[in-house]
């Protein structure tokens, strides 16, 4: 069995990741870290666990005591834990902030977008898990990258779910404000794009182009739902066939011909893509789970790469659908 810490236990993809390694059949939870809940139930706080554990929040570290430590801590906490504690030598670790994410002479976290990165992350000792956006956005334009087709600034629209603002509540997730309601933040300056242009970059080494992206919060719980546009000439038959070849081996991203919308996804690590021709314009529409392939989900499908597991043990899960 896999041994299992948690490092930041009360958020919502902390709750999703307890919930995934709890069924999880090759995965023992040793503890989960929280100072501010340290001796209350996990179900104290994540309700949707009653009945399917009885642990509790601890205060406590026992690092020794575990195979694989995940950080589901605020940006900039996981590079200060690693600075000022001693972490033992063949810990393996997965980082779901944005701490580690650039890859830097400072550190050896590999990128875990496995659709990416795969044969690095089998044998990663330290993982940085993406960002919800940037899973969504860079799994629609991987395959072009791959071809050398981004010769052009790419527009991308994307809308996220409330659960993408974290569990702390705020004026923006307050549910009065964002029920019925829509609006667009950080236009052209989220957090998400370095990481974007990074990986298309490692495919495509001449690509210098921009990402226009605007994100916009939606009136709903959980799910990315993201457009792109780009400009070719090349027919729609041969860029399915691009991206059927790039996703064959891969199990949870899913090129499919008709029209896709959000439950089809939520509740699941999947990805699906849909790809339409307008003249010059290709239009990929890309949708996940933000807090299953775009954080928890994928942070345990890193998880299984990287003790040699096969990539859907756990994440078999049945998306919401209706």
């Amino acid at each position: 069995m896999i041994k299992a810490g948690i490092i930041g236990g009360a958020g919502y993809t902390a709750g999703e990741l307890i919930r995934l390694l709890l069924n999880h059949p090759e995965t023992e939870i040793v503890f989960i870290n929280s100072s501010s809940n340290a001796g209350n139930r996990i179900t104290d706080v994540h309700e949707g666990l009653y009945g399917e554990t009885d642990l509790r929040f601890t205060d406590q570290l026992p690092l020794d005591e575990i195979d694989v430590l995940f950080f589901c801590t605020a940006h900039g906490d996981t590079k200060k834990f690693m600075e000022s504690h001693n972490i033992p030598e063949d810990l393996k670790i997965i980082d779901l902030s944005m701490d580690y994410r650039i890859m830097s002479d400072d550190h050896d976290f590999i990128y875990g977008l496995p659709e990416l990165n795969r044969r690095a992350t089998c044998t990663a000792k330290h993982v940085a898990n993406p960002g919800c956006f940037a899973t969504c956005i860079q799994l629609g334009l991987l395959p072009l990258a791959k071809n050398l087709m981004l010769t052009d600034d790419v527009m991308v629209n994307a809308i996220t779910g409330s659960t993408g603002a974290g569990v702390k509540p705020g004026a923006t997730s307050h549910f009065s404000w964002r029920n019925n309601n829509m609006s667009v933040y950080k236009a052209f300056e989220h957090q998400h794009v370095p990481e974007i242009k990074q990986s298309l970059k490692q495919l495509q080494n001449s690509f210098d182009a921009e990402i226009d992206f605007i994100p916009y919060r939606g009136d709903f719980a959980r799910g990315i739902f993201a457009t792109m546009v780009v400009k070719t000439k090349v027919a729609l038959e041969e860029i399915v066939r691009m991206y059927e070849e790039y996703y064959a081996k891969d199990s949870f991203v899913h090129i499919v011909d008709k029209n896709i919308d959000l439950k089809q996804v939520v509740n699941t690590n999947k990805c699906l893509i849909h790809l339409e021709k307008h003249g010059d314009k290709l239009l990929i529409i890309s949708c996940i789970d933000n807090l299953l392939k775009g954080a928890s989900g994928q942070a345990v499908h890193n998880m299984n790469l990287m003790f040699n597991l096969e990539e859907t043990v756990g994440l078999r899960l049945k998306p919401s659908a209706f």
